[in-house]
């Protein structure tokens, strides 16, 4: 190629989701073995009925939908996400603490240009989110990898002796993406208090906190009165209302801060889309029942997935929650051959630990994969046991 290509850029890996999915391009899957696609953490429908009838309406009638709006969100969704938090958390969560994003993946991109800058590194439990390491791949912050234990729960000590003077935060996800491990509450607060003692920020990505099993508050950081100190919290509406074309995201964060998040965001995309956000705003307001319905069938998902590995010889579950299954596989193979292969032989579509992970260290990333189940319904789940009882163990 003769034109220069940013070198941050070009070495960080290709984007997953769509390197998994140059492996189905040009395939095609007998009609009664079709391709059962449990790579991507997405919901598969569209918005229920009643929120797609209100986006009509606001796609008609409300002028402001279509034009620039503030940086940091509408006011009323502000204003929404503040009073809801405060009543989930049982904290004092203020609109001004609050700036939407168009989508959660910005959340963290603009969190971290307020927070690092090349050169310095923040520490990330693994496996970890590939668009977390990916964005600090390409704005030169190094990615300073803490070992989990075998339930994939990281220890606050451990992340400390990974700090130094160069250390600008701490980066958790809860319901984690790719384990699905719910981080207990002591567990958070301990990173809460090594972030402050160490002055260090804790991003903690709630982007599956809708489906905690656990009722109640998943944690109790926001009770602090000087919470934003220390903790920067996103959040996605993708998952909640199936809104992910629409990218809305969520960061909860102290004021100054979002004042130069707002200088970001004013360069790269001026404002989050206007239906998106009024479609969240109506989801918050209206669809309180239908979310939790959502989430029960989200948690009667995870329990089939989890009686399912129980009865499958040699498979090992490490996490299970959210929308994830980690699982460690019985096969000879590292996990970057076994994905690949199970297209072919069991038209199955998952991915592979490998992606989550540095290989040639522990073995973990090449004996694990990621399965996404929110995609497939008691059938599919019914499935996907059926293809993987069917697969010698010598296959690979």
């Amino acid at each position: 190629m003769s034109h220069h290509i940013a070198p941050a850029l070009a070495a960080t890996f290709a984007p997953p989701v769509m390197e998994a999915r140059r492996w189905i391009a040009g395939k095609t899957f007998a009609p009664d073995r079709p391709l059962l696609n449990l790579s991507q953490a997405a919901p598969a429908d569209p918005p229920p009925t009643a929120l797609r009838e209100a986006m009509a309406r606001i796609v008609m009638e409300e002028v402001e939908a279509h034009l620039y709006g503030p940086v940091l969100g509408l006011p009323a969704l502000r204003d929404k996400v503040a009073a809801q938090w405060t009543h989930d958390y049982g904290g004092d969560v203020r609109a001004d603490q609050v700036a939407i994003t168009s989508g959660c993946n910005e959340a963290f991109a603009a969190a971290m240009a307020t927070l690092a800058a090349p050169g310095d590194n923040v520490v990330v439990p693994i496996p970890y989110y590939f668009n977390h390491r990916m964005w600090l791949d390409m704005v030169g912050v190094e990615t300073r990898m803490l070992t989990t234990d075998a339930a994939l729960l990281p220890d606050a000590d451990g992340a400390e002796a990974l700090i130094d003077h160069r250390t600008r935060a701490i980066v958790l996800v809860t319901p984690n993406n790719p384990g699905g491990v719910e981080y207990p509450v002591d567990i958070l607060r301990a990173f809460a208090d090594l972030a402050r003692r160490r002055g260090l920020a804790l991003i903690v990505d709630e982007t599956y906190r809708d489906f905690h099993s656990r009722d109640g508050a998943p944690h109790d950081l926001f009770t602090d009165s000087d919470w934003d100190d220390v903790l920067i919290q996103l959040y996605s509406f993708s998952k909640a209302y199936r809104l992910t074309g629409h990218r809305v995201g969520a960061i909860c964060a102290a004021p100054a801060r979002l004042r130069q998040v707002e200088k970001w965001l004013d360069t790269v995309t001026i404002c989050p889309a206007g239906l998106g956000q009024r479609a969240a705003l109506w989801g918050m307001e209206n669809l309180g029942d239908w979310l939790a319905g959502e989430r029960r069938e989200i948690l009667s998902r995870r329990a089939a997935m989890e009686a399912g590995f129980a009865q499958l010889p040699g498979w090992d579950v490490l996490g299970c929650g959210a929308y994830f299954t980690y699982v460690r596989h019985p096969f000879t193979a590292p996990s970057d051959q076994v994905a690949p292969a199970l297209v072919d032989q069991a038209a199955l579509l998952v991915l592979p630990g490998t992606m989550f992970g540095p290989t040639g260290t522990d073995g973990r990333a090449e004996a694990t994969l990621r399965i996404a189940f929110a995609n497939a319904d008691a059938a599919g789940i019914s499935t996907l046991f059926d293809r993987l009882r069917a697969l010698p163990p010598d296959t690979m």
